[in-house]
């Protein structure tokens, strides 16, 4: 069984320190990499999917809480406002708990017609939850997160095929990542103030989340108490290697930040109507769902997500132009590639220090001679030597694709 900490920190990935803080995890290069492959997947899933991208500061009045809610019914997982001034009355600063409040700004910003829905409106942000010493955990307990966030503004009769268009990216990007959900909950309220009054407003959010489900045919367990504070969602649930289960991706329907924030478009009778926010995540916060990617390959990731996807091995010191020129050619198209040299061991042991890495490229004497390479697969099958360009050409389509470590031929 494998544990993110544990391996996180062997294979040098991320790590944490007292004088940072405890839930505060920095990214090695090695974890960056891996961070920044799965950000740039998910961005272009997200621009083929018809969403604009945007970005917006991690801290806000705190006026903008009172207004979206958060304030009122989130208040205890934010950290303390920020004084900004001497006086009372003077401006206080709040790091973010959602990125939702600045996404109702932002639609605001300028009048809207409804031919511009459905907006979808995404962004990679980070946010922050004073979370308790106790609860805190590797990248699964974090107080600082990056969230793979987005908003989609429409109408109430587009709300069910975009919460449908969310469920079908999700599994799509579940099914790239080798991610396997255990089940689909449907978040309901529960008692106590922690949730906006407004049963009409509840129940109505609930049957658009159950047309989308049944649209997909996808079986459900209803759970009372679990949703955010302004409206039901739908949240995929997934297991750890612990056996631990936690929310990995959602989407949720709210009607009550658009009231809030007095958001409105221009209807085809010229008259001003209220829209609909869908809130999504594809893959949650990155840092849990690295984590249990982790987990789940062990290290051994696949070739596009690899912190290292090719290591290139010159059998002796004769050898080390032609595995420069291998490296050079490598980077240029883009691929993480590292140099091995033999003073850092014999070929058997360079090659068993690392295993985990996707393609390995040997050279010797022949090899560099006719510009080839033998490549070595990771799960140990060996391939006679092949041309330079061919070998690397088929590495980058592998990385590029997205698709299973498998070797073309």
């Amino acid at each position: 069984m494998h544990d993110h900490r544990k391996l996180g920190r062997e294979l040098g990935l991320f790590d944490t320190d007292p004088l940072i803080g405890a839930g505060l995890p920095y990214w090695l290069p090695a974890g960056a990499a891996i961070r920044h492959s799965l950000e740039e997947y998910v961005r272009r899933e997200e621009r083929r999917a018809g969403y604009r991208h945007v970005y917006s500061p991690v801290l806000g009045k705190r006026e903008l809480y009172e207004l979206s809610g958060h304030w009122a019914h989130y208040r205890e997982d934010m950290f303390p406002p920020l004084e900004m001034g001497e006086q009372p009355g003077d401006d206080e600063l709040v790091l973010r708990p959602s990125l939702c409040p600045h996404h109702a700004v932002m639609f605001r910003s300028r009048a809207r017609s409804y031919r511009e829905l459905p907006l979808r409106m995404a962004e990679l942000g980070g946010m922050y939850r004073s979370e308790r010493s106790g609860v805190l955990g590797g990248l699964t307990r974090v107080r600082s997160i990056q969230l793979n966030d987005a908003h989609i503004f429409c109408t109430v009769e587009q709300v069910a095929e975009e919460a449908r268009g969310a469920l079908e990216l999700i599994r799509r990007a579940h099914r790239a990542l080798g991610i396997e959900a255990v089940r689909y909950r449907l978040s309901l309220a529960g008692e106590g103030a922690k949730y906006v009054a407004d049963p009409e407003l509840w129940e109505r959010s609930a049957e658009l989340l159950v047309q989308a489900l049944d649209g997909l045919g996808i079986g459900y367990e209803r759970a009372a108490g679990e949703a955010a504070f302004y409206g039901p969602k739908i949240d995929v649930q997934v297991v750890d290697n612990a056996g631990r289960e936690f929310t990995l991706s959602t989407v949720q329907v709210d009607f009550h930040q658009p009231a809030r924030f007095d958001l409105h478009y221009t209807g085809p009778d010229g008259a001003k109507h209220r829209p609909v926010m869908v809130h999504r995540s594809i893959i949650g916060s990155v840092e849990r769902a690295v984590a249990l990617l982790i987990e789940q390959h062990g290290g051994a990731f696949p070739a596009w997500l690899a912190p290292v996807q090719l290591v290139v091995l010159p059998v002796s010191e004769e050898e080390l132009p032609a595995a420069g020129a291998v490296l050079a050619r490598a980077r240029e198209l883009d691929l993480r590639v590292e140099l091995v040299e033999p003073r850092d061991g014999s070929l058997a042991a360079r090659i068993r220090e690392h295993r985990l890495v996707p393609y390995q490229a040997v050279l010797g004497a022949k090899e560099a001679a006719d510009e080839a390479m033998a490549v070595r697969l990771r799960d140990g099958r060996r391939l006679p030597p092949l041309p330079v360009e061919r070998v690397l050409a088929e590495l980058g389509a592998v990385v590029a694709e997205q698709r299973a470590e498998l070797w073309q031929g």
